[in-house]
């Protein structure tokens, strides 16, 4: 269910007697405030009248309420053009009559569009037409404010301006009669609603494009609940409107050249994906798989289900005490900070979207409360999304070739990201990342901002041929909302920039091939180790609450000292000897400059140059990386859960043939290396010692 309009007035209550109908009354001083429920409900499959509260710690009896509730939504409509082309082909003045509607409404959009084209205005007036298209949706019922919202999280499809307003749609539609409502309950739950609570708001607290949600309190247990009851006739209304909109489509793919992307396809997904939002068992199940993936973390809440109060129709659902994310001062005044619970939003968020890839796709502010306790509700799971596995490690890669500017890698990443299909040439596209990129990554990340990033990023989709998948358009339309919320509490928060932790924690710590492949090249430019880069990594990576010293960089060591690590063993002994000598030289130095004057002019021979063959230049850089190397250190082992023994396996991997091997070719290195500089120490020709000598 889209955003509920909550409301903050005090509420009346039913009280609810078995046999003796209802009484209303209003208690004393009760205000809703700003606050907001959240149902899901699982209805009984038998019918009797039996006890409707299921233990919780009691999972048979659990698992038995949810096999009810499905049979219950047994008979739930299930998209299918086919049956709709059937039902609605044999009702042509009804699908005329409708038809006529909608044209009459876009048709007048389109005519405005044609002037706009016709006067050179068409740029100048993009605004002002999606506010316009906007108050069309709305006016077209239920179906056109899902396909506004759909749209909204499309830049392959529409412009900027046309995204940030119909982002804005907000299911308030009208609400339906209350005894149409409570008729549906006791139809779908098969008993009178007195037997099922003591008491229920006599009008919703909210309402939406395909339901309404109304406060209760359980007959049985006194638990307070919120329930979510279907529109009535909604699914005869969005069957006609997707039967005629499909028809349009088939026009869009045969006539509109302009338009690359499969019209009848997004619309089909986009129909299943409402036709599953009106099925409440659906729902409760999404509900129960998120809570059991994301809500292992402290700080973030997903309301419990009750199945046996919950059909394919009425949705029951622990009752949530909170704010909604975009009510800065209610949260505020309960001494509760939004950037907090952002950047917890942003964490849940990234974990939906790149760790296990089932993810919230509707995270608009009324779907996200804060409570009291500051926790981070999640609300309405009518409508989920998947990131398939695959495109999840791209993700993170592509950040790496963005930070890396590498433009032909991120434009061939848009083939592994299902944006392109393999046939199509990426190199014209190159210089349009290029052209944005280069200007965007002129701040650094803790500069950018997110929304202009996407901005720009969608002028470049929206030129060429990429049809964006819907997990990706969900993705950027998640942080988008993330970090206007956080705006409104500081102008100066980048949702990147707390994002980048999460990102660094993956790139130390995943073994996934593609990750560590990612990392080695993040680290390695041009056979040079990048340490100001690990280390930048390691700062950000220890920012992330999961961030693990033990497994920080063991991917990448695993590679080093595996059989398919050649390559990688000769850029790290180049490193390590490269390493290696800057610590002894470091360390000579450090004598060197600590001893008296007269001892330094008898060192090396008396040589007066200084301890050290080496320029002042190339002793500075020498001494730099020895101390990043030493801050390295310190960040892994200051880090709350390093333990020594995990150099253990590298130790016995060093052992072995192949370890001893690698350390032999380092020590080597290193020995030729300080034989040279000492041969070259021994070559110079003594001068008299200056001040400014080492």
């Amino acid at each position: 269910m889209a955003a509920m309009n909550l409301v903050s007035a005090g509420v009346h209550s039913f009280n609810l007697k078995a046999g003796k109908g209802f009484s209303i009354s209003k208690p004393k001083g009760c205000k809703l405030g700003p606050r907001a429920a959240l149902v899901e409900a699982g209805p009984r499959g038998d019918g009797s009248p039996v006890a409707l509260q299921v233990s919780r710690g009691d999972l048979a009896a659990d698992l038995q309420a949810e096999a009810r509730a499905m049979a219950r939504a047994a008979n739930a409509s299930v998209y299918s053009p086919e049956l709709l082309a059937n039902k609605y082909g044999s009702r042509p003045v009804q699908a005329a009559k409708r038809t006529l509607e909608i044209l009459v409404a876009l048709g007048s959009f389109a005519l405005q569009l044609l002037v706009d084209q016709r006067n050179g205005t068409l740029d100048r007036n993009k605004r002002k037409r999606a506010i316009k298209l906007k108050g069309i949706f709305t006016r077209l019922g239920p179906t056109f404010v899902k396909l506004g919202q759909g749209l909204s999280t499309r830049p392959d499809l529409c412009p900027p301006e046309y995204l940030e307003e119909l982002a804005e749609l907000q299911d308030a539609l009208p609400t339906f009669a209350d005894a149409d409502a409570f008729s549906c309950i006791e139809t779908e739950l098969g008993m009178p609603i007195e037997s099922l609570f003591s008491s229920i708001s006599p009008s919703p607290i909210a309402a939406a494009s395909l339901g309404q949600v109304y406060k209760a309190q359980l007959m049985y247990s006194g638990q307070t609940v919120a329930v979510k009851v279907q529109r009535p006739g909604i699914e005869e209304a969005i069957g006609l409107d997707f039967y005629l909109i499909r028809g349009l489509g088939f026009f869009i793919n045969k006539y509109v050249d302009i338009i690359t992307t499969d019209v009848i396809a997004l619309i089909d997904e986009f129909a299943r994906r409402v036709y599953q939002e009106l099925n409440y068992v659906q729902e409760g199940q999404n509900a129960r798989k998120f809570k059991k993936l994301y809500a292992d973390k402290e700080d973030i809440l997903v309301p419990d289900i009750y199945w046996n109060y919950t059909s394919g129709k009425v949705l029951t659902m622990e009752w949530v005490n909170g704010v909604k994310l975009n009510q800065q001062a209610a949260i505020e005044s309960q001494g509760l900070k939004v950037l907090d619970l952002v950047t917890t939003g942003i964490q849940c968020s990234l974990r939906q979207l790149l760790e296990y890839g089932y993810f919230h796709a509707d995270p608009h502010p009324g779907n996200l409360l804060a409570t009291p306790e500051g926790k981070l509700a999640f609300l309405d799971f009518g409508m989920m999304s998947e990131t398939p596995e695959d495109a999840r490690s791209a993700i993170v890669g592509h950040v790496v070739h963005m930070v890396n500017r590498d433009y032909e890698a991120m434009a061939r990443d848009y083939y592994a990201l299902d944006f392109l299909s393999t046939d199509v040439d990426v190199s014209p596209i190159v210089p349009a990342l290029r052209d944005f990129f280069d200007d965007a990554l002129n701040y650094t990340v803790s500069e950018l901002n997110f929304k202009t990033l996407v901005d720009g990023l969608g002028n470049v989709l929206y030129q060429y041929p990429f049809n964006v998948p819907a997990y990706y358009a969900l993705i950027l339309r998640s942080l988008t909302v993330l970090e206007g919320l956080a705006l409104y509490a500081d102008p100066n928060f980048k949702v990147l920039a707390a994002s980048y932790p999460y990102f660094a924690k993956r790139l130390l710590t995943d073994p996934n091939p593609y990750l560590r492949d990612a990392l080695i090249e993040l680290l390695f430019k041009d056979g040079r180790f990048r340490w100001n880069r690990l280390e930048d990594l390691l700062i950000e990576g220890r920012k992330d609450r999961d961030f693990s010293a033990k497994d920080a960089l063991q991917p990448v060591l695993r590679l080093l000292l595996g059989p398919d690590g050649e390559e990688l063993r000769n850029l790290t002994i180049k490193e390590a000897v490269r390493v290696t000598e800057a610590i002894v030289l470091g360390s000579v130095a450090d004598t060197y400059n600590s001893a008296p004057s007269f001892i330094q002019t008898l060192m090396i021979n008396g040589n007066g140059n200084g301890a050290l063959a080496i320029s002042t230049a190339d002793l500075e850089a020498t001494m730099e990386l020895r101390n990043q190397v030493f801050r390295i250190w310190g960040l892994l082992s200051s880090s709350e859960n390093f333990d020594p023994a995990l150099l253990q396996p590298i130790l016995q991997v060093l052992q072995q043939p192949e370890g001893r091997s690698l350390g032999g070719r380092v020590v080597g290195g290193v020995t030729q290396r300080l034989a040279a500089r000492l041969l070259q120490q021994l070559l110079r020709t003594p001068t008299v010692p200056t001040s400014s000598s080492l």
